[in-house]
């Protein structure tokens, strides 16, 4: 519809090489269904319980977590894997990290230089699924060159006094 998505929906992305990284290639399977999680294993051979969070899918594992645990599986493979030190600060939570930010002028963890991008990154894959196009991107601009119909609804038009 002109509003929304489909409550389950398949993104494909597939980025360019960037100097010596070579391209990448991502699936987002957004509201992941309920039935996938259920074929997920532990070393056990038993169900993974999980509530809400994210399934990163690589060539020799995945990765499921959220905002305060992982688990890599399968679990058999990673039973002797030694974590890398931490890089980023463990977060208090978005509430605490929004106070923090208001209060002392503390950098949230998903700050919008970092969160911006990856909403922005989404929410193309709705503007793909909506406008019936490929999107090829230019975040440099902000364009979609190729679809004039993406590119409608990258914009729109505010009422009087609510302007960008």
């Amino acid at each position: 519809d002109d509003v929304s998505t489909p409550e389950w929906l398949v993104v494909d992305y597939d980025y360019p090489s960037r100097g010596e990284a070579p391209p990448v290639h991502l699936s987002w399977h957004g509201n992941l269904k309920p039935e996938i999680l259920n074929e997920l294993r532990d070393a056990d051979g038993r169900p993974v319980e999980w509530g809400s969070g994210q399934l990163f899918i690589g060539t020799q594992g995945m990765i499921l977590s959220n905002y305060g645990s992982h688990m890599l599986l399968p679990t058999d493979r990673f039973a002797n894997y030694t974590r890398p030190e931490p890089s980023i600060p463990e977060s208090p939570g978005h509430h605490q990290e929004w106070l923090n930010g208001i209060r002392n002028g503390v950098q949230p963890t998903c700050h919008f230089d970092y969160a911006g991008p990856l909403t922005e990154t989404v929410l193309l894959g709705a503007v793909s699924y909506r406008s019936g196009d490929i999107v090829n991107y230019d975040s440099a601009t902000g364009a979609i060159p190729n679809s004039k119909r993406a590119s409608a609804l990258l914009h729109k038009e505010y009422r009087e006094g609510w302007t960008l």
